[in-house]
């Protein structure tokens, strides 16, 4: 029903900016929740930012003030920008889709991207 592929990683230094974009097909998605998610290595999946049809929006705590999450539903695209970018976001990010409600939960959404890697150096 919804396929997504990011795109926009890379690699920078800290301090840097860098915009992640998600480009999604599919019939309905402007009423999908849209999230971001990472994984580094050698930790578990987390949350990052998620977006809602109405524009609602939430925030990890680890980057919020930093990071901005915004869609173009005319464009069937989801944006995560990035400022400040510590060494610590480094991970491979996640687009995902949600047909219900705005959630944190990883295992709630039902559809993900193939992730793209993001390595920011010290």
């Amino acid at each position: 029903q919804v396929q997504l592929v990011e795109s926009g990683g890379g690699l920078v230094q800290a301090g840097d900016s860098l915009r992640l974009s998600c480009a999604a097909s599919g019939r309905t998605f402007s009423n999908y929740v849209m999230g971001w998610f990472r994984q580094a290595p050698g930790k578990e999946r987390e949350f990052v930012a998620a977006i809602s049809w109405s524009d609602g929006r939430t925030y990890a705590d680890s980057v919020k003030g930093r990071f901005t999450i915004s869609r173009d539903n005319a464009k069937n695209t989801v944006y995560l920008q990035m400022n400040s970018l510590k060494p610590e976001d480094t991970a491979v990010y996640y687009c995902a889709a949600d047909r219900w409600r705005l959630t944190r939960t990883a295992r709630e959404y039902d559809y993900w991207g193939q992730g793209i890697q993001v390595t920011v150096s010290s």
